[in-house]
């Protein structure tokens, strides 16, 4: 397997919250390139997985960049829904990625499943595939889930995306309520992280 420490990686996402949090999942004394560097389009995400879609695009920035790649693949399921929007998440959110209109289109998914949902628990996990990739041609992938509840209203500004609709487990506050540091450590993405950082 790859013993070699990796010191140099392109994050590939045009996602500028997900930039972020992977930046800080990084340890500090590697060098990270990314699309506010190269300006690459993102491939069309035809995986029917999150690990698909995590190592599609991977191994596209990767050709791409000509660097080890790392990228992710993250949503949000909620059980009743069937689990969706799961990798259409940021799909819900429109090309100009509005994810207010993907809150409103999730509550009102639900309410037309349950009038009486805001009186109730309604389970949900975030979910990320973080993948890298080697211009080898090798790769790891790694699933990282967090289990929570839907909140019955947007709270929080801090996060991206779902973040202010997502209670976690064993939590009062939303992601968008928690200051980075807290939300880091319980996050899908960072156990997703846990799994690969043995080769930073």
């Amino acid at each position: 397997m790859l013993q070699k420490k990796i010191k140099k990686i392109f994050i590939g996402s045009n996602n500028r919250g997900k930039l972020k949090e992977i930046a800080d999942l990084l340890p500090k004394n590697i060098k990270i390139y990314s699309n506010l560097d190269f300006k690459f389009s993102s491939p069309r995400e035809t995986g029917k997985t999150f690990q698909e879609n995590s190592l599609l695009k991977a191994k596209y920035f990767s050709k791409k960049s000509k660097k080890i790649c790392l990228s992710d693949d993250s949503g949000i399921e909620v059980d009743i829904l069937n689990k969706e929007p799961g990798i259409y998440s940021a799909d819900w959110a429109g090309k100009k990625r509005n994810f207010n209109l993907a809150i409103k289109k999730l509550y009102r998914r639900i309410l037309n499943k349950d009038k009486n949902w805001k009186n109730k628990k309604i389970k949900a996990r975030f979910v990320c595939a973080l993948t890298i990739y080697w211009p080898n041609g090798k790769f790891v992938s790694k699933i990282g889930k967090v289990e929570g509840r839907i909140s019955n209203s947007k709270k929080g500004n801090n996060g991206f995306g779902y973040d202010p609709i997502f209670i976690p487990d064993s939590n009062l506050m939303t992601f968008g309520q928690m200051k980075p540091s807290k939300k880091y450590r319980l996050d899908h993405r960072y156990k997703a992280f846990n799994k690969i950082k043995k080769f930073f």
